[in-house]
């Protein structure tokens, strides 16, 4: 009979899991205020009936129409897994039962991807599965530090300060990987628009030009006469350039992403560009920390946190330097001693590293070597900056500006002569 039992309980879980569809619907409350909203049904019916216990007289109930080029919404972001990180964290802290939390973020997210994400997920726990095991269906977005944390929360039984902790991780992660982009992306756009401006000018400026210098007659300065060569050029070969960098860039990108040798000897190369190199280091020391700190706080074993840590660090160069360390730290070796082998962390980072050991505060003292050269990166992005905008407008000045001036020497020479 109790097994004929849990078999009737089981069944409906399975069917609703199978059967979920979203509906649209439309109504009015007891006032007679209008309402409408987005939820997920079995049936319109059922959806009808559910609306009704809670006090809505549904006018509209229809299936949720599918979007024309498959499914809408941007891609799941770690922001958005940063974000789902700290409301599972505060809702649970609140004392908020798990399934009741990820109803609540799902019905929160205006972005179909990430709420048919997170309905799944609830829609497994209630089938029975712990967190972990309905995260770990989903591995683009909960990578395997974040489900190593989750399994060694949900197994010591403090879920909900493992998420707290994860959730202070990811934002930290993610504003350090906004610093670093903001020190990469603004010079890259300002050269890329002067570029284009260049070549609007190339393409459809000078050729105005050409035709005004070739019916005064007159030689033409070399310095102009070169840049209307270089016009000739872009006008006639313009599509033919323009194949050529497309397939340089998307050969580059495969390439890069196929050749473990390749991403290597990129990321070695970079830490040896001056400034932005240091800010390299300094942002996967940074990152190695924080990561180390947050799975070994969390009770994963050293060695295994080590062997999670090492694809977190952001660089090959870092990655391949944590592996060699946890090979040492497994036969032994402190952390410390393992970090001195490997010869990329600073001294004072071994010196930290060895005195959290002594003193079995490991995390406590990692966490304040991610906190210093987070600081750090802030700092050296901010300098960056500073330093950059007067030499992009150089740069702008020299290529904008010599090429108006180029144009306009044969006028200035014709003026000369007439006066």
């Amino acid at each position: 009979m109790s097994a004929s039992r849990s078999a009737m309980k089981k069944e409906p879980v399975a069917r609703s899991t199978m059967e979920l569809a979203p509906f649209v619907w439309e109504g009015t409350d007891k006032r007679g205020v209008k309402m409408k909203g987005e939820q997920l049904a079995k049936n319109a019916n059922l959806l009808k009936a559910e609306l009704r216990r809670q006090g809505i007289s549904p006018k509209i109930v229809k299936p949720k129409s599918k979007p024309l080029f498959g499914q809408t919404g941007k891609a799941v972001s770690p922001k958005d897994i940063a974000f789902f990180s700290r409301q599972m964290a505060t809702m649970m802290k609140s004392g908020v039962p798990i399934v009741s939390s990820l109803e609540i973020i799902g019905g929160g997210h205006k972005n179909p991807r990430m709420k048919k994400m997170v309905d799944t997920i609830r829609t497994d726990i209630e089938g029975g599965s712990s967190l972990h095991e309905s995260i770990s269906r989903h591995p683009v977005q909960f990578d395997e530090l974040y489900r190593n944390l989750v399994r060694a929360g949900e197994g010591a039984g403090v879920l909900e300060t493992v998420l707290d902790t994860v959730a202070n991780y990811k934002e930290n992660i993610e504003a350090l990987k906004g610093k670093i982009k903001k020190a990469l992306f603004y010079p890259s756009m300002v050269i890329a628009v002067a570029l284009i401006v260049s070549s609007i000018l190339l393409i459809f400026v000078v050729p105005q030009f050409e035709e005004v210098f070739t019916s005064f007659g007159a030689e033409l300065p070399a310095f102009t006469q070169m840049i209307v060569n270089l016009s000739r050029f872009m006008v006639s070969w313009w599509w033919l350039i323009a194949i050529v960098i497309g397939g340089a860039i998307v050969g580059f990108i495969m390439a890069y992403k196929r050749s473990p040798r390749m991403q290597h000897g990129m990321d070695r190369l970079i830490l040896k560009v001056p400034v932005i190199g240091q800010i390299m280091h300094n942002s996967s020391i940074a990152r190695f920390a924080r990561t180390t700190a947050v799975t070994f706080k969390a009770g994963v074993p050293l060695v295994e946190a080590l062997g999670i840590v090492a694809g977190a660090t952001g660089n090959k160069v870092y990655e391949e330097a944590v592996l060699r360390m946890r090979d040492d730290v497994s036969v032994g070796y402190p952390v410390n001693m393992a970090m001195k082998q490997v010869n990329i962390f600073p001294h004072m980072v071994v010196q930290m590293t060895a005195i959290g050991e002594e003193a079995g505060a490991l995390d406590t003292m990692l966490f304040k070597v991610a906190e210093y050269f987070e600081q750090e990166v802030n700092n050296a992005v901010d300098a960056l900056s500073s330093l950059l905008e007067p030499m992009i407008m150089v740069f702008i000045g020299v290529v904008v500006g010599g090429m108006v001036i180029g144009m306009y020497l044969p006028i200035f020479k014709l003026g000369a002569v007439v006066g």
